[in-house]
């Protein structure tokens, strides 16, 4: 009774609204008593009782049910028959319902009948038990259901491939002409309801798709007539559309599916004449689309090859592209696709096709037109609508593997220019957008040599209506299109007044749009582009101004593509002139008396987003600079070093210097090595005073780059950045729990990385070694698991030194000594805690791929320090918690790891390492799923 209270007031919490530490507790509860022997007998208790709260029956059920997965070792074998015998009980005691508890229980009876082999004939047994009486045929039909995907899905059940072949084989495959005849006989039986009609239908299709009942078995019985025969009711539609369209699915093996297609194909065809008898209703035409979609796709051979006898299938199809409900139009979409896969590589295409794919085009632009100005779409419906559209665009391109790209450009240009020829007044801009779009869509299929449909498009767009959905329309068209442009560099004039007039329009996405283009026609037009550039620049100190900064992002990137198609000293002048503009801001900026205005912030944040684009563009000029670059990288810094002392304290715009020193740091490249010392020294005192991870970032950049030189000055930066970034870090810990800044103890990770791979003497002969070994300790802590590798990676690098190999193959260096007294010290000292942090995330939040790397790292201590690691690892799983490492499961990695330490058998840490990972990680999944069931 205490435990059934104890139950009852924990579910109790759920039906509240307490606060999540209440859930929280309530839920480890629940989930450590569903671990326990006695939920056995609780939850019998509760699930026979009348008076127990629905709730409480549910969760009874459910427990069963995981139990038989997860704990039937915890029931005697001879208890086995009482087990089942409960289970059955409680399946007549709910033949009424609820559903949910029916299913849990079913659920909880497969599985033991997999476990169970002396339960030989348990289909049999369910049968005889349910199969007789009307009230609890569902319940039989349910189990029946259930039974084919438990058994193929479910591999959390402790059982040997074997076993569960064989089990499989008893349970399964033996019933499968018993379950088939019984399905038929219910299906018509006299007075059998709806309800058992369609659970009729379900059971069928769960051991048709499990290959439990092949596709000729059910053709021969009555089910098949009687699933066509279904589709006149509207009750009995759903899962009668569900089945046929499994039985085709499952008739993919054509050659050995003949007689069967045979069958099922004439049936289907004949479905084609409802398409227009139920037009008005979107239900049939959705479901008899299914039917046609699974035939068009299974037996798309067939047509081919058989297009007579099959065609009418496509034609059906084409119908249901046409309904106007656009939630069934895409349900042709694949077969379109599959279909022009096949056709488009024959060397000529049957006119019943290209008449086929002519049509589904016209239909597809029809279907891109945006609804009259009268009644637009609400904002969800316009986002779903737009995105639908490129999907649509999908389909287009596979008629131009059909129809050739050509023939579809051209008769969606002359669908326009009819529309255009039409009384101006009465044009609507969605006639001519939804042709224009579909130009856009189909623009991935051109020939850049093309001279008869492309010139006529490109010739067309200057003379489009001034509307802005048009103008939108039209300038993707040239982003599309910039590769043609390139090999037809006449058209690239008129094309780039036509972005340049977007530029000027009162509309963001246009001006969105002509950025895009302007981008695309720069990055493929680039050599035609070079003399534009002088025009580029006034343009982006007059008109530019006016552009969000979004769109004068993309017209930089554009620029910096027709640098980087300059030969190298004009392109270094060229550079050099527009990031001196920026520079120049910047400059003024930090050298007025008063502090900056927001406004003035914002201005140069967007300036260094947009050098930070060029240069990512133009990237390097190579190890030789051009002249107009040789004193530019120490001026370039004197100004960022001048911004950071007096604006390096807002993180934004310390983010944005410093992603452009990481790109001048590429840029520049041996340059940089001048002023190294200088950019780290800054990003030392900047990190103590600010605490931003950015700085740590560059300059780990820096020490992996020039880490290995033999430069005093560079050194002694390194060094100064890595014991006071470290303290600083150690202090921050003290006050701030690890997980609150786990950027920065990424970025502090990849900066000792760098160290402990170019400068290992600065990292290990440092006084703040230990300090930063217990700093990067803590990061194991998190759940990034970026920075959970990057300490992984760091902790395995150290542990692994080559200095602690005690039998180097040559004469190691002098320092190693010392590096191996440092690494010892520091292991002696924070061992104990690294190994707790390092099992607390093996059995919690480390990500799966970091096993091989926990397992190189135990593997180098257990060979290391044996002793230790024996002395350190009971406390440390005593420690852990058991909601993720129950103890057995403790116990059987403390005794695999201290066999394989005691025999020197250190291979044999990985399978201990593992096993406990796997364990621990079925643990937590089950506890999961207790979780989302509530």
């Amino acid at each position: 009774m205490a435990d059934i209270q104890a139950l009852l007031s924990a579910l109790e919490v759920f039906t509240q609204t307490p606060d999540k530490a209440s859930l929280d507790k309530a839920n480890t509860w629940l989930q450590d008593f569903q671990h326990s022997p006695a939920a056995w007998s609780t939850c019998n208790a509760l699930l026979l009782s009348p008076d127990a709260p629905p709730a409480a029956k549910l969760f009874a059920s459910q427990t069963f049910r995981a139990k038989v997965t997860y704990d039937l070792n915890q029931v005697d074998p001879s208890q086995l028959p009482g087990l089942r015998d409960t289970l059955l009980t409680a399946l007549k005691n709910y033949q009424s319902g609820p559903r949910a508890i029916i299913v849990q229980i079913c659920l909880a009876v497969a599985g033991l009948a997999l476990q169970y082999p002396a339960w030989e004939n348990a289909v049999q047994t369910m049968i005889t038990t349910f199969g007789t009486n009307p009230e609890t045929v569902p319940v039989l039909l349910q189990f029946l259901t259930l039974l084919p995907e438990e058994l193929h899905t479910n591999s959390k059940i402790p059982i040997t491939d074997y076993d569960w072949n064989e089990r499989i084989t008893n349970l399964l495959t033996k019933n499968s002409k018993q379950v088939l005849d019984l399905l038929s006989m219910y299906i018509q039986a006299a007075g059998v309801t709806v309800e058992v009609q369609n659970q009729v239908f379900n059971c069928l299709r769960s051991w048709l798709l499990s290959g439990e009942v092949s596709t000729a078995e059910m053709a021969g019985s009555p089910l098949l007539g009687f699933a066509f025969e279904a589709l006149a009711s509207d009750t009995l539609f759903d899962a009668a559309v569900d089945v046929i369209c499994d039985l085709i699915h499952e008739t993919q093996e054509i050659d050995d599916n003949m007689p069967v297609i045979e069958m099922v194909v004439p049936r289907a065809i004949a479905l084609k004449p409802l398409l227009n008898k139920h037009k008005d209703n979107p239900e049939k035409i959705r479901g008899y689309a299914r039917i046609f979609a699974e035939a068009g796709e299974t037996y798309r051979m067939l047509i081919v090859h058989h297009t007579d006898t099959f065609f009418p299938i496509v034609e059906a199809l084409v119908e249901c592209a046409t309904y106007p409900d656009l939630d069934i139009v895409p349900i042709t979409f694949p077969f379109w696709a599959r279909l022009a896969q096949v056709i488009g590589k024959k060397s000529s295409v049957p006119p019943l096709f290209v008449q086929a794919y002519q049509t589904i085009m016209r239909v597809i632009i029809g279907h891109l037109r945006f609804p009259a100005d009268s009644s637009p779409l609400s904002g969800q419906e316009a986002d779903d609508f737009r995105s639908f559209r490129h999907v649509m665009g999908d389909t287009l391109k596979d008629c131009c593997e059909v129809l050739e790209p050509e023939a579809c450009l051209l008769a969606t240009y002359e669908m326009i220019t009819a529309g255009l020829s039409n009384n101006a007044s009465t044009l609507s801009w969605q006639e001519v957008e939804a042709p224009l779009f579909a130009l856009r869509s189909m623009g991935a299929q051109i020939d850049p040599k093309d001279n008869r449909a492309v010139p006529k498009i490109m010739d067309l767009i200057p003379s489009l209506p001034n509307h802005p959905r048009v103008r939108y329309a039209a300038l993707l068209i040239i982003s599309r299109y910039t590769e043609w442009i390139n090999m037809h560099p006449e058209y690239i004039p008129p094309q780039l007044q036509y972005i340049s007039v977007g530029f000027q329009e009162q509309d963001a996405d246009v001006n969105a749009a002509a950025g895009q283009a302007l981008k695309w026609l720069c990055s493929d037009c680039k050599q035609h582009l070079v003399d534009v550039l002088p025009t580029l620049h006034n343009f982006l100190n007059t008109s530019g101004t006016k552009l969000l900064q979004d769109d004068r992002r993309m017209v930089y990137e554009a620029i910096a593509h027709v640098i980087s198609a300059m030969p190298m000293g004009k392109a270094a002048q060229s550079l050099k002139t527009f990031s001196l503009d920026i520079l120049s801001q910047i400059h003024a900026v930090t050298s007025k008396a008063v502090q900056a205005t927001k406004q003035e912030l914002k201005e140069i944040g967007d300036g260094l987003e947009n050098l930070e684009v060029m240069l990512n563009v133009i990237r390097s000029f190579g190890e030789e600079l051009p002249a107009a670059c040789h004193n530019t990288c120490k001026e370039a810094w004197t100004i960022f070093d001048q911004f950071i002392v007096k604006y390096g304290t807002d993180a934004d715009l310390a983010e944005r210097v410093t992603r452009v020193l990481r790109h001048g740091l590429s840029f520049f490249d041996t340059a940089v090595r001048e002023i190294g010392a200088a950019v780290v020294a800054r990003m030392s005192f900047a990190f103590e005073a600010t605490g931003f991870s950015s700085y740590l970032w560059i300059a780990g950049k820096i020490i992996g780059r020039f880490g290995d030189q033999e430069d005093p000055e560079l050194r002694g930066s390194f060094q100064e950045i890595y014991e006071r970034s470290t303290n600083n870090l150690a202090s921050t810990l003290q006050v701030k729990a690890a997980g609150t800044i786990p950027d920065v103890l990424e970025d502090y990770l990849q900066m000792l990385i760098q160290l402990v791979q170019q400068a290992p003497d600065i990292f290990f002969q440092s006084s703040v070694f230990l300090t930063a070994f217990r700093a990067s300790t803590a990061a194991l802590s998190l759940v990034q698991a970026d920075t959970i590798f990057a300490a992984l990676d760091l902790f395995r690098m150290i542990l692994s030194h080559d200095c602690l190999d005690p039998h180097p193959s040559k004469q190691p260096p002098p320092n190693f000594i010392l590096y191996a007294n440092a690494i010892h010290n520091v292991i002696e000292i924070g061992g104990s805690e690294f190994l707790g942090y390092l099992l607390n995330g093996l059995v919690g939040d480390f990500p799966p791929e970091s096993d091989s790397m926990v397992v190189s790292i135990f593997r180098s201590m257990s060979t290391i320090w044996p002793s230790l690691v024996l002395t350190w690892t009971p406390l440390v799983l005593h420690q852990l918690p058991t909601s993720a490492a129950p103890n057995p499961i403790k116990e059987n990695f403390l005794s695999e790891l201290t066999s394989a330490i005691n025999e020197k058998r250190f291979d044999q840490v990985k399978y201990a390492v593992i096993s406990l990972h796997r364990a621990s990680k079925k643990v937590r999944e089950r506890r999961k799923a207790g979780a989302l069931e509530r």
